[in-house]
């Protein structure tokens, strides 16, 4: 399958058999997918161990799970451009063989250093083999089989959100060869390793047909950007909150607003820009970033904090907590699949809404348990507002792509798919390193001269990080208004929008955007929707093409 010539981004021939391999390569693929997502949530289970091991500090655990969300999001949109470049197979190959690598040197590290520098390995890796997943999905599938394909990353990302927790937990208690931790990175090896040899053999090699020149300049003033304000607040406590990291963090927006005027410079001089920046005229999508980035911050809170309060403030052992989870990752994946196949259909944008909703509910809930039963609460007792956040979360999580995404230009869906997924990196690690000010802050303010008031400390400290989750919840309840209330219906090619897409001729193909980070959902203005449902109301040259992919 390598072999062959690659597929064009137009709408492809559904008369032309496709290679019966190409299930093979969605596997290889997906497992690539699950092993990022797997990684992302197995840390935080085994972080009280790796603290003990290695004699880890507070801001360290920060950076271990930070640190690769900081360097995964902030290689995303690079990763992407690169395997427009230099081919996605060969960047797929590359990632997930540096991904493979980080995380032997995470399970061989001998101190909290290297273990943070190989997780900003592992990130950036990942950051390379993640972009090209929808990318290959793209040019490996004909449109018409896209749909039932990315319906099953839905179900990928539940099993990754399930897997995760439990399989830290269970590696970390079972102490395999005494290794403690460590197994939570081992267990990538054989997975990467057999991705990267099938992946040589089956994945088809493929480019855009008009890549982009990559946006050096931009990418480090965006790096630049995000380090000046994450770092200072994950050091922040740790160093007693000094002098640079607040002229840092006050410093960064000026980092942000000459890496936008750079990429306005960047696109009249050559149309190569690392961020399209006239996606953000389009009103959903400026929402739906607004609300990525946000949703991404109220993530990297709970789950840490909701860690360290189970294992260090309640006392629980690794498998208690991960099996306390499991409730809440079944829900996310159970809601993920109905909201997409029937609810947002019907109901739209709120769903979405209803999502935001029923978290800030069971959180509600969560803090009134954790009020009433103190350190002695029990698992069970957390089981309804773990499943009520669940299922709140798995009605945001999935359609909310297809909402940001549907009134975007097709030349356009890959960079915009490749921003929301940098937007909710992003957030995430913002998230984390706000957990310093959100979380620690309490702990530090009461004397840990006793178990019981280690306990009682983060179960406040807990509390309270959830009423800012709440809180943020809130504001994003009321940026979906935003949104599009009903998601738009993708004509593909051939069934009711041939003429528009006849009409266009190379109009998908000539764009600035070379659809390398995510599926190409060409997604028509009004005035072509118009066209095609009242083909007689408007004048031929203005229509514009109506497919799905």
């Amino acid at each position: 399958m390598s072999s062959h010539a690659a597929v064009p981004d137009t709408a492809p021939d559904r008369t032309a058999a496709p290679d019966r391999r190409r299930w093979t390569a969605l596997a290889i693929v997906m497992t690539a997918a699950f092993m990022d997502l797997v990684d992302v949530t197995i840390v935080n289970i085994a972080i009280p161990s790796i603290e003990h091991d290695l004699g880890a500090s507070f801001g360290a655990i920060q950076w271990i799970t930070a640190g690769y969300a900081l360097a995964f999001a902030a290689g995303l949109i690079t990763g992407g451009r690169l395997g427009d470049i230099y081919g996605r197979r060969r960047l797929f190959l590359i990632g997930i063989s540096g991904f493979t690598v980080a995380s032997a040197l995470c399970g061989l590290a001998v101190g909290p250093e290297m273990l943070v520098a190989s997780r900003l390995l592992q990130g950036a890796m990942a950051a390379m083999m993640v972009p090209q997943v929808l990318a290959i999905v793209h040019v490996t599938f004909p449109a018409h089989e896209r749909g039932k394909v990315f319906g099953m990353f839905g179900a990928v990302v539940g099993l990754g959100a399930v897997s995760g927790p439990l399989l830290g937990a269970l590696l970390t208690q079972w102490n395999l060869f005494g290794l403690e931790w460590r197994p939570i990175f081992l267990i990538n090896l054989p997975v990467g390793i057999a991705g990267l040899v099938l992946g040589r053999r089956f994945i088809t090699e493929s480019r855009a047909e008009r890549a982009l020149r990559l946006d050096l300049v931009g990418v480090a003033l965006v790096t630049t950007g995000l380090l000046m304000l994450i770092y200072p607040l994950t050091r922040g406590r740790e160093l007693d909150w000094p002098l640079w990291g607040h002229l840092c963090m006050a410093a960064s927006p000026l980092v942000f607003a000459a890496f936008l005027a750079y990429e306005r410079r960047k696109t009249r001089k050559d149309g190569s820009p690392l961020v399209e920046l006239s996606l953000f005229r389009v009103k959903s999508f400026a929402a739906g970033i607004a609300v990525q980035l946000t949703f991404g911050v109220v993530l990297g809170i709970f789950f840490l904090v909701w860690t360290l309060y189970m294992q260090i403030g309640l006392g629980w052992s690794p498998l208690k907590a991960g099996l306390t989870g499991v409730p809440f990752s079944v829900a996310v994946s159970l809601a993920a699949g109905v909201s997409v196949q029937r609810l947002v259909p019907r109901f739209g944008r709120q769903v979405l809404q209803a999502g935001a909703l029923m978290m800030a509910s069971g959180l509600l809930l969560y803090i009134w348990e954790s009020d009433r039963y103190g350190t002695g609460i029990e698992p069970w007792q957390m089981t309804a507002p773990l499943v009520i956040m669940g299922l709140g979360m798995g009605l945001i999580v999935a359609p909310l792509t297809d909402a940001v995404l549907s009134e975007v230009p097709r030349e356009h869906a890959g960079s915009a798919s490749g921003l929301i997924n940098t937007t909710g990196q992003m957030g995430n690690a913002l998230g984390l390193g706000l957990v310093s000010v959100v979380f620690f802050s309490v702990v530090d303010e009461t004397p840990l001269t006793s178990q019981g008031a280690v306990g009682r400390a983060f179960a406040d400290a807990f509390r309270g990080s959830l009423w800012w989750v709440v809180a943020v919840l809130g504001v994003i309840f009321l940026m979906m208004f935003a949104l599009p209330a009903r998601p738009r219906r993708h004509l593909e090619g051939g069934a009711g929008g041939a003429d528009a897409a006849g009409a266009a001729g190379g109009a998908g193909g000539t764009g600035d955007e070379a659809d390398g980070a995510g599926p190409d959902h060409a997604v028509p203005s009004q005035e072509s929707r118009d066209a095609v449902e009242h083909p007689d109301s408007g004048a031929e040259g203005e229509r514009q093409p109506v497919l799905s992919h």
